[in-house]
């Protein structure tokens, strides 16, 4: 932990707040216990005390842009600590118009990596504990911010993804197609359509989703395999280009689906397909929400 990095977090909150460019700063605050971090929404200049920024700090705060949140909306002009890879999601909410740049302002926090799970902490950071997007990440360093706090990471990712996710992935597609649909139907059995990974995710942010429509119903809504299967899948094509690899979804599956392997899979074919990454640019629309004369089209099998 970085005493003069929360220092100076908690300094840049403070003037925002004093000068009244920004009525809230939504980050990270301790728990009660103090052994995990929490979401907490800053509206006075003398609660900025309440602000950390450690390797505890794993939630995905873009979420509290959307409009699920119409309450922390209505607060006024927000300002949000975003590590690299949730300021990715910013980005590709600003390209989906569901928040305007000049509507937030970006508290980057320069960034060695998370825990993959609270509860791993034992006060030191080692590579063991830390998720895959994290041995993969070149955004340690802010990419889009008003204000930078903490000094520059040194690190270089690996020039191909990997870790335990692509990893994963290589393996499963050296397998057949009837194997890999086994795989999946046996992972999206568990599903008990808590939708906690809809609920979780910044880029789910229609108002009704499909899945809760019955005239007509796309979607089963008991926890049936069939409906299962197709509610994982459209959720999954729902998020091809566009997911930014935050883990949240994963993270907080009860019966521990592994989304990150559909997701990760899905956003490699979309890079080879299109060469896009998301979330890297905010001005640049994900490809399958857009349609171009000059898209190639021979991924299509």
């Amino acid at each position: 932990m970085n005493d003069n990095m929360e220092n100076t977090l908690r300094q840049k909150a403070k003037e925002l707040l004093e000068k009244g460019d920004v009525k809230v700063v939504i980050g990270y605050g301790w728990n009660k216990k103090k052994s995990h971090t929490a979401p907490v929404f800053i509206t006075k200049p003398e609660d900025v005390e309440k602000l950390v920024f450690n390797p505890l700090c794993v939630n995905n705060l873009s979420l509290y842009l959307t409009k699920k949140f119409p309450d922390i909306k209505a607060l006024g002009k927000p300002a949000i600590v975003a590590k690299g890879c949730d300021i990715k999601t910013i980005a590709v909410l600003i390209s989906e118009s569901q928040i305007k740049r000049e509507d937030i302002v970006i508290i980057g926090m320069t960034c060695n990596g998370v825990v993959y799970r609270q509860e791993l902490w034992k006060g030191e950071l080692k590579p063991e504990i830390m998720p895959t997007k994290c041995h993969n990440c070149d955004v340690r360093n802010p990419h889009i911010a008003d204000i930078i706090v903490g000094e520059k990471v040194n690190f270089t990712p690996p020039a191909e993804p990997t870790g335990m996710v692509f990893d994963k992935i290589k393996e499963l597609d050296k397998k057949s197609g009837a194997e890999r649909w086994n795989f999946w139907l046996e992972h999206f059995s568990r599903c008990i359509k808590c939708y906690a990974c809809r609920q979780i995710c910044p880029l789910c942010y229609c108002e009704r989703c499909i899945a809760e429509k019955n005239m007509p119903q796309w979607i089963e809504t008991s926890s049936h395999p069939r409906g299962n299967l197709a509610w994982n899948l459209k959720r999954a094509m729902d998020l091809s280009g566009r997911c930014t690899f935050c883990g949240e979804c994963e993270r907080v599956c009860p019966v521990n689906i592994p989304l990150n392997l559909v997701n990760q899979k899905l956003a490699l074919v979309v890079k080879d397909a299109f060469g896009h990454k998301a979330g890297y640019d905010e001005k640049v629309h994900p490809p399958m929400i857009v349609f171009n004369m000059e898209d190639t089209e021979d991924f299509i099998k």
